[in-house]
């Protein structure tokens, strides 16, 4: 994956830096596993998997403090 995707933290609002949160997490994903096709095949797999999902959650909140503390937690 050469294309820049992230040109900056800023954010205008709490809500577009969680959203942002969210596309840092997912591509994660996608470059650790980037055949869309495995991805699609284990979905179903962690989508119905508790503690999947609470570690999902783990891991957007982390890249949310990351993203406030870059915006001065938009003081």
């Amino acid at each position: 994956m050469s294309d820049s995707w992230l040109p900056t933290l800023k954010t205008a609002t709490p809500q577009e830096g969680y959203e942002l949160a969210i596309k840092l997490s997912r591509m994660a994903i996608k470059y650790t596993q980037p055949s869309a096709e495995a991805r699609d095949r284990m979905r179903p797999e962690y989508g119905e998997n508790a503690d999947a999902l609470i570690a999902v959650s783990q891991v957007v909140a982390t890249n949310f403090q990351t993203i406030a503390a870059a915006n001065g937690y938009w003081q």
